[in-house]
């Protein structure tokens, strides 16, 4: 269910022809790097790049041993009906993200993906107050976060609707 743009939010106009996916693969088709994850266990959050950085193998070695999702958050353009939470309009990530999650931030993070991010197009701000602590992989995930991140999981239905 979209909420953002059909609430009146105001996503600003997409640049690109297809919006892009703030959690992304880095071997997806034009993914970049957005944020770093770091803080403590428990804690961790991305702090917001100041640019899009390509993927390239020196990027992805600086990871070391770990997964480069574990250290860096990703963009690509969105993967639509190859990705197993896209409906077919929407994607069901981000709205159970929104709908399961409490946003953990105030105001909107210096994010460079929002201009073409398909969950802040879709979401709106309430996608952005939940998007730092959303980790493509983490190795300590809430329960919400999990249920969120199951394409099996059905989306809830909003209270009141």
């Amino acid at each position: 269910m979209s909420t953002g743009v059909a609430n009146g939010q105001g996503a600003p106009a997409r640049s690109h022809a297809v919006p892009l996916c703030p959690s992304a693969q880095p071997t997806q088709d034009g993914a970049f790097a957005f944020g770093v994850v770091g803080g403590a266990p428990g804690e961790r959050r991305v702090g917001y790049l100041e640019g899009r950085v390509p993927v390239t193998d020196e990027l992805l070695a600086m990871t070391g041993p770990v997964k480069p999702t574990h250290v860096f958050r990703f963009g690509a353009p969105c993967a639509g009906s190859g990705c197993s939470h896209f409906d077919g309009s929407d994607c069901n990530l981000a709205t159970k993200l929104v709908q399961l999650m409490p946003p953990v931030s105030k105001s909107l993070p210096a994010c460079q993906l929002r201009p073409d991010c398909r969950w802040w197009k879709q979401e709106g701000k309430a996608a952005c107050m939940r998007c730092p602590v959303i980790m493509t992989d983490c190795y300590t995930r809430s329960e919400e976060q999990a249920l969120a991140a199951n394409p099996n999981t059905p989306v809830p239905v909003p209270v009141g609707v």
